[in-house]
C-alpha cells in the first residue's frame, strides 16, 4: 500500500513538473533542462523586442520585462550551470534591446547564442552578447542605422542624440565581437543593397566571415560549446 501511495505521489510530482515546465514555455518561451548533462536554461527572442510601448496582440513580442528578471534569477541560481540564447527576431526597441544585450554580456554564467532565421536590427547586439555565438547559414542578420517613429525635431540636437545612441550600439558590438568599427560603419550605411533603405543583410557564412558572429553551427553545435564553457570555466562563485 505505502509503494502504491509513494508512486502515485512520484507521478503526480512528475505531472506538476511538466505542466509548470508547459506553462513557462507557453507564457515566457524559457525552459530549463532537467535531464541532461549539465543544467542548462533555454531563454527564447522572438518577434519584436518589447520596450516602453505595448505593441498589438497580434504582433509576436519578447518583453524586456520578463526578460531582465529572469537574467538576474539565472545569474544566482547555483543550480543552472549555462544558458543558451535563440535568436529569431526582426529588431524592435533599441533601448531594451540593448540593456537585456548589456545583462547577458556581464553574466558570469556561460553564455552562448544561436541565430535561427533572422537577428535582425537590434538583434545584432543580443547574438554577439553572449560568450560565444552561433548561426545557421540560412539565418540572416540586418545591420542599419538607428530609426524612430513619430514625432521629430528637425534640429541639431536630434541628430547628436540619433549619432550618439547608435555609436553605443556600434561600441557594444564591436566590443563583443571581432567586427571593427569602420567595418560595421560601412555595413551599415550601404546603400547599394536595400531598395527602400540604407544597410546590408548578412546571411549565417558572410556573418561569420564578418567577424561578426563567431561561427556557423546549429543548436547541438551551440550546446556542445555551452558544455566545454561549463566544464573548463572557473566556478561562479566561491
Amino acid at each position: 500500500m505505502e509503494e502504491n501511495d509513494k508512486e502515485n505521489n512520484d507521478v503526480s510530482s512528475d505531472m506538476s513538473d511538466r505542466l509548470k515546465q508547459a506553462e513557462l514555455i507557453e507564457k515566457m518561451g524559457e525552459i530549463s533542462s532537467q535531464n541532461s548533462k549539465h543544467l542548462i536554461h533555454c531563454l527564447t527572442i522572438i518577434g519584436q523586442v518589447e520596450g516602453h510601448y505595448i505593441l498589438p496582440p497580434t504582433d509576436k513580442t519578447t518583453k524586456y520585462e520578463h526578460i531582465m528578471p529572469t537574467l538576474v534569477a539565472i545569474e544566482q541560481d547555483r543550480s543552472i550551470e549555462g544558458l543558451v540564447i535563440v535568436l529569431n527576431t526582426v529588431g524592435g526597441d533599441v533601448e531594451a534591446g540593448l540593456a537585456i544585450s548589456e545583462l547577458i554580456a556581464g553574466m558570469k554564467t556561460p553564455t552562448v547564442s544561436v541565430v535561427l532565421g533572422g537577428g535582425h536590427s537590434i538583434g545584432v547586439p543580443l547574438a554577439v552578447s553572449a560568450k560565444k555565438s552561433f548561426i545557421v547559414p540560412s539565418a540572416t542578420m540586418t545591420i542599419h542605422p538607428v530609426r524612430t517613429n513619430g514625432l521629430v525635431l528637425g534640429v541639431p540636437q536630434t541628430m547628436r542624440c540619433f549619432e550618439a545612441m547608435q555609436d553605443r550600439i556600434t561600441g557594444f558590438v564591436c566590443r563583443n565581437s571581432r567586427i571593427s568599427a569602420e567595418r560595421y560603419t560601412e555595413l551599415m550605411l550601404n546603400t547599394g543593397e536595400l531598395t527602400m533603405d540604407m544597410g546590408t543583410v548578412l546571411n549565417g557564412e558572410a556573418a561569420v566571415r564578418e567577424g561578426l558572429i563567431d561561427s556557423l553551427g546549429g543548436l547541438s553545435d551551440a550546446i556542445d560549446c555551452l558544455y566545454k564553457l561549463i566544464e573548463e570555466g572557473e566556478p561562479r562563485y566561491s
